[in-house]
């Protein structure tokens, strides 16, 4: 096994799995016998889940993620609002799930949870910056307390909001992923590697074409077709002395294995 296949892993949600044992198969199909887990679903079938990931011959979980009650993908305005612990009326209904997600990733054994944080205030005078803030140290102390690295995922800020924000939030990391950066339209998806480099723990390994319309989604694509700058992203990683893992995420189109496979692919020749 290469260096870069003991890195890669795959994304639980991307394979669409009916089930623990149908995720399993799929997983095989690809190749790669490592996860990023979602969380969501073993916390809502406690015990299903757990007994055959726990007892599945060969398959490491590398890491966990979880995500926050009403968020609404629709629309770039809609995730905007209510997108991770940003909205008010679910921020305690949201409390309540992380620490039960914390709870689990320690019976998982894991090392790394990542997340979408939410709308993040681009200015840290902005009053909902300081709210932000507050909110994000109660949810980082949760998995700081539980010996668990939290990291946010890049999304609907540029990396220069993002740095500022965990400029005050010691040990919380991110779980970079280019494609989100076209997706949402906010940069370079290099450059922003290079903002962000001192946080980055863990990346997404995905592929978009950047929106015609300002205001509206890009488009995911199949990896290797879309503007993700390859070669400069593994450089600028590189350069970095990048240690984490590749987790292959694919969340759109009908031929998830095959386009996993693409992707492994990619990252194994670059």
């Amino acid at each position: 096994m290469t260096a870069s296949s003991r890195r890669l892993a795959v994304c639980s949600w991307s394979l669409q799995p009916t089930g623990p044992q149908d995720l399993l198969a799929k997983l095989d199909a690809t190749g790669i016998p490592r996860l990023q887990i979602a969380l969501d679903p073993l916390l809502e079938a406690p015990g299903i889940w757990e007994e055959v990931l726990l007892r599945a011959d060969g398959v490491e979980i590398v890491s966990g993620m979880f995500g926050c009650a009403g968020e609404d993908y629709t629309t770039l305005e809609s995730i905007r609002l209510t997108g991770g612990v940003a909205p008010d009326a679910t921020w305690e209904k949201n409390l309540a799930h992380i620490r039960a997600a914390a709870k689990l990733a320690v019976d998982l054994g894991l090392k790394l949870v990542t997340f979408h944080a939410g709308f993040l205030p681009h200015d840290d005078s902005d009053p909902a910056f300081g709210k932000m803030l507050g909110r994000l140290e109660t949810v980082a102390g949760i998995f700081s307390d539980a010996e668990i690295l939290l990291a946010m995922e890049t999304g609907q800020e540029t990396a220069d909001s993002l740095a500022l924000l965990l400029q005050s939030l010691p040990g919380v990391g991110v779980n970079f992923d280019p494609a989100n950066m076209i997706l949402y339209d906010k940069g370079d998806p290099i450059a922003a590697v290079r903002t962000l480099g001192p946080w980055i723990r863990q990346v997404h390994i995905k592929d978009a074409i950047r929106t015609k319309v300002p205001g509206t989604w890009g488009g995911e694509v199949a990896v290797g077709s879309g503007e993700v700058d390859w070669p400069g992203f593994f450089r600028a990683l590189e350069e970095l002395s990048f240690t984490g893992n590749y987790v292959i995420e694919r969340e759109a189109g009908t031929q998830r294995i095959a386009d996993i496979l693409t992707a492994r692919e990619l990252v194994l020749n670059h």
